[in-house]
């Protein structure tokens, strides 16, 4: 705001008396040293102005996500209507292998991703990644799920690891995929009978839980390397019961967003996860 001569606005003015409207007067000293008060408070009153309105542009709107987003950093999706299920591995790369069983991950994957998608349809739009014993490269993933905006995508697996450990877990990354990941964890516990030792909730920067541009997480729906959880995960009935519990989750998420799902994690500028990055 530029307000003239800063030292006295008035001068080159003999007269005493301001004129006002309605042939009112007031006194130039005083209209003075009410501007002389007045101008810092004006200049620091428009730096917030500002400043208020630059942060309002660059918050998320809205109380949930909507569409692509890089970062992700934003409340969690609500009323979407486009479910991507990914199944883990496939065609050459059969994931992890049960030693107890001789079943594979991509194969149970799949049959589990089919399952929530059947649970799921009618309600939602849901978008297979791959259909059959299909490989598909995980950047190539990434890319076909960043074509949709408006949706969440759901990477299904199983685990491996030390005999010892049992139970699922689920990984994410985006601060608009914790409310999800928390929901999917949570029902997948359910399912899962009996103790179980895994790490639970995971928040890992990979790339099917950094790189898409919409809210995303990976569900390792138990450990193949546990006898007795591989035993369990081979009857269809318990991977049914997984499958429904998922899909029930992902209603309540679409109802509900966040809520009740606790604090958002703080925000992390990570670039981009790589293959080099850690073993996927």
């Amino acid at each position: 705001m530029n307000l003239g001569n800063r030292a006295n606005p008035f001068a080159g003015d003999l007269s005493p008396q301001l004129r006002l409207p309605g042939n009112r007067t007031f006194p130039k000293r005083f209209a003075l040293h009410y501007l002389a008060a007045m101008t810092p408070l004006l200049n620091f009153s428009l730096c917030l102005a500002a400043a208020a309105f630059v942060v309002s542009c660059a918050a998320p709107q809205g109380g949930s996500s909507s569409g692509r987003d890089v970062y992700g950093h934003r409340p969690g999706p609500k009323n979407f209507q486009t479910v991507i299920i990914d199944a883990g591995h496939g065609g050459k790369d059969s994931g992890a292998v049960s030693r107890s069983t001789g079943q594979k991950e991509k194969d149970l994957a799949l049959d589990t991703a089919k399952r929530i998608a059947a649970a799921l349809r009618g309600d939602f739009k849901v978008i297979l990644m791959r259909s059959d014993d299909t490989f598909i490269d995980l950047d190539e993933r990434v890319v076909r799920a960043n074509r949709h905006g408006g949706a969440i995508l759901i990477s299904m697996h199983y685990n491996s690891g030390p005999s010892y450990l049992r139970g699922p877990e689920t990984y994410y990354w985006r601060v608009d995929s914790h409310g999800l990941a928390t929901r999917l964890q949570n029902a997948m516990a359910q399912a899962s009978s009996g103790e179980y030792s895994s790490r639970g909730l995971v928040r890992r920067r990979i790339r099917l839980t950094r790189n898409p541009e919409i809210p995303c997480v990976l569900l390792e729906g138990g450990y193949l390397s546990n006898p007795v959880e591989s035993a369990l995960i081979a009857q269809p009935a318990y991977r049914q019961k997984l499958a429904t519990k998922i899909a029930s989750a992902i209603r309540t998420q679409a109802a509900q967003g966040d809520a009740g799902t606790g604090p958002l994690p703080r925000p992390i500028n990570a670039p981009p996860s790589r293959p080099t990055d850690a073993a996927e």
